[in-house]
């Protein structure tokens, strides 16, 4: 590799592909480069953006040739702009990319400069489009079994639907993968409740946009493709006036008919008193009634030595560390 080609990779993640949504740093990004790459769709989403330049379009399964041509290119010194849909680092264009200039001996000191410009990935595009889907924890997992294992991928999705995560799955569905999203049903079917709430959006923020609010009873009852992106809400998830939503928990600690005043036994800007320190305290309470630690370990669903390792730390200085805390 040349030591000063003066090259440069920017890896471009442009947002659901409207250019409304695209940041202002994407778009000066494209114009600053000679050379765009992509897959074909994403280089139709950004045709007006690349006038003049050159525009090398490859194929879907073909990410590592677009990485590799885009390290040739960069040798000459050209500037390029590796196109993302969403986010390049989300099941995006980095990581093979970062691969291919490892592999080839890159540093940041070799010459050629790598810039990740961020952008909307598909679940932020996708919850905008429905409500307030992700406002509590949430996980994303590709169901493409193309490069990953299907026990991986089954493993991943039976412990977030057992975590209760909010999940959204990603290439949950093409021409020859059928059954993937019919599995993922099953597996989240073992934890979560058939009616549990269910968008599948495809094409977010584009011509061919369509949206059906579900459930996960019924979810593969739907048009779900390659262009969707499959929101399975958690436990506490629910739709009202057409907008699925995820509570944060304010309800856990504000009495919401009451004008927001702290419940019983709740202090603003403290821990839940079901939070750590409440709870390892009532579990100490437990254990001094005679309970079991494998009978609390199963009834939290936690396991037996986490539970002996954390009842093993002093209660007292982790109330005072608590005392310490401020507001959230």
């Amino acid at each position: 590799m040349p030591s000063a080609s003066g090259g440069r990779i920017m890896l471009v993640g442009i947002g659901p592909g409207s250019t409304e949504h695209m940041t202002l740093r994407a778009r000066e990004a494209i114009a600053e480069a000679d050379t765009i790459i992509g897959y074909v769709t994403y280089i139709r989403l950004v045709a007006d953006l690349i006038e003049g330049k050159e525009v090398i379009r490859k194929s879907m399964t073909e990410e590592l040739d677009r990485a590799v041509e885009a390290l040739a290119r960069a040798r000459e010194g050209r500037k390029v702009a590796l196109i993302s849909s969403g986010d390049a680092g989300v099941y995006g264009m980095a990581g093979p990319t970062y691969e291919v200039l490892f592999q080839a001996g890159w540093t940041p000191d070799s010459g050629i400069e790598v810039e990740i410009v961020p952008g909307a990935s598909a679940l932020n595009s996708c919850a905008a489009l429905i409500g307030a889907p992700l406002t509590h924890d949430f996980c994303a997992i590709s169901l493409s079994d193309l490069l990953t294992p299907w026990p991986v991928i089954a493993r991943r999705l039976d412990a977030a639907a057992a975590a209760d995560f909010v999940v959204a799955l990603y290439n949950p569905k093409s021409g020859r993968r059928t059954r993937q999203i019919v599995e993922a049903q099953r597996l989240f079917l073992r934890h979560r409740h058939p009616d549990t709430p269910v968008a599948i959006v495809k094409s977010a923020y584009r011509r061919r946009e369509h949206i059906v609010l579900s459930t996960l009873a019924q979810m593969t009852e739907a048009d779900i493709g390659m262009l969707s992106t499959v929101l399975i809400g958690n436990s506490s998830t629910f739709v009202r006036e057409g907008l699925m939503v995820t509570p944060r928990g304010y309800a856990n600690k504000y009495d919401l008919d009451e004008g927001g005043s702290a419940r019983e036994g709740e202090r603003a800007g403290r821990s839940l008193s079901t939070g750590l320190n409440g709870w390892l305290a009532g579990l100490q309470e437990d254990l001094a009634a005679g309970i079991a630690l494998e009978t609390l370990a199963a009834r939290h669903r936690l396991p037996a030595d986490y539970l002996r390792e954390t009842l093993a730390e002093p209660l007292d200085l982790l109330v005072a560390s608590e005392a310490e805390e401020g507001g959230e």
